[in-house]
């Protein structure tokens, strides 16, 4: 099978945002983490999302972190910013801060908790989209945002020329077969558990977290999907069951993926800002564990 169009690249890493153990901002580890993920299989990043702790960082440190990441991958991966919150002001600023810094794009998640009706949803999500010239990536995650997107408002959004794709993480396959064959909206998989199974149902890519160790294989599995090779595909997504089990159900992303990265040696902490806290030894441990296991383990160079 040949995968749809990616407006976005195949493989994208919704990015950790590193802090220091002072809570501040680290803008030379979010550098380091950028460029790791590149050279690691990723041809995009997420920077910003709620994997990047963005509901407690303010519009001057969501700025500075983009243009950090901007200036450290260059033009070797797309870079999308995370502009998605409650309050559809606050989204346009950050979409605006977001396309005069260079950002390729934006990714708008539903407004979480305001519990907004269908029609406020477009008209959010079509605000965000008009204030800026830059191509958006919905984000359905009714899990945290307590409501879904209808189907009936993905036909009316995406007339919106500049609302081309979504990052699903509803986990209703059918569902999403039925609004990309409506819409023409491309797909990607916003759930690690199913990205093999979003990419044979016709979704452009991924949008992982999990990506923060496993970039090179998702993009082995990607293309093998690409070519037809839907054994290697289901080889390789195998192979990955008990990292994704570690990183995403033992405890939040943004927790795992920043201890994942520590033990690999990318960051020096895994700081996280309350209401979430690091990741504890044992869990720590345990991500040590799975990442030697799965092949994942890239020991610490000498310093």
């Amino acid at each position: 099978m040949t995968l749809a169009p990616a407006p976005f690249g195949r493989v994208l890493t919704a990015m950790v945002t590193p802090f220091r153990a002072d809570g501040s901002l680290d803008t030379d580890a979010a550098a380091r983490v950028a460029e790791h993920l590149v050279d690691h299989g990723n041809d995009g990043l997420v920077v910003s999302g709620t994997t990047g702790e963005s509901p407690t960082t303010s519009t001057e440190e969501d700025g500075r972190l983009l243009r950090a990441v901007l200036e450290a991958v260059g033009d070797r991966a797309t870079v999308v910013a995370g502009v998605g919150t409650n309050n559809t002001a606050h989204s346009v600023e950050l979409a605006v801060q977001a396309e005069k810094l260079g950002a390729a794009g934006t990714l708008v998640v539903t407004p979480y908790y305001n519990k907004p009706t269908q029609e406020g949803l477009a008209a959010h999500f079509e605000a965000v989209a008009d204030a800026a010239g830059l191509p958006v990536m919905l984000y359905d995650i009714p899990g945290r945002s307590a409501i879904a997107i209808a189907e009936d408002t993905y036909r009316r959004v995406a007339t919106h020329e500049r609302i081309v794709a979504v990052k699903d993480a509803v986990g209703d396959l059918y569902r999403g077969v039925r609004v990309m064959a409506d819409t023409g909206l491309a797909f990607y998989s916003g759930d690690d558990v199913l990205n093999l199974a979003w990419l044979t149902h016709g979704a452009s890519g991924v949008v992982s977290v999990v990506g923060h160790v496993a970039g090179r294989r998702y993009a082995a599995m990607v293309e093998a999907v690409d070519r037809g090779d839907l054994d290697t595909a289901l080889e390789i997504y195998r192979s990955l069951v008990p990292v994704v089990d570690v990183i995403m159900h033992r405890a939040q992303g943004a927790m795992t993926a920043k201890a994942a990265l520590q033990v690999l040696g990318v960051l020096d902490g895994r700081h996280v800002r309350l209401p979430l806290v690091p990741a504890g030894d044992d869990l720590v441990a345990e991500i040590r564990t799975v990442l030697r296991s799965a092949g994942l383990l890239e020991e610490p160079s000498p310093k």
